[in-house]
């Protein structure tokens, strides 16, 4: 499973494409482990996120594995997926507001399906 974050707005239930796909060539998805480190660093005092949980299986275009822009001091991957999304990829949609503190975490919903 994969996340892709985006706002409510952006999501309509169709087919989806994030204007990165034109200007990067993909778009930009995370995993359970990773989703909190772009959300904190570039969502900050947004509260109209949603997270939008992929099923790689279900995609029909490349989903590659690769360093982040700029690169994680760690060395971390993200998945990025070269195409647009299929609505029947989306197999759940979360709202993905920032805790109390300002802080974005992994929602219950999937941290509880997902351990890490």
């Amino acid at each position: 499973m994969i996340l892709h974050l985006c706002g409510a707005d952006e999501w309509t239930g169709a087919d989806y494409r994030a204007p990165s796909l034109d200007s990067v060539g993909f778009i930009h998805c995370s995993d359970p482990g990773t989703v909190a480190i772009p959300a904190n660093a570039l969502y900050r005092g947004r509260t109209d996120l949603v997270l939008l949980e992929i099923d790689p299986a279900r995609l029909d275009v490349p989903l590659r594995w690769e360093a982040g822009d700029p690169p994680h001091p760690e060395g971390i991957l993200f998945p990025h997926v070269y195409g647009r999304i299929p609505a029947a990829a989306v197999v759940a949609v979360h709202p993905f507001p920032p805790d109390t503190d300002g802080v974005f975490r992994l929602p219950a919903s999937l941290a509880q399906r997902h351990p890490r």
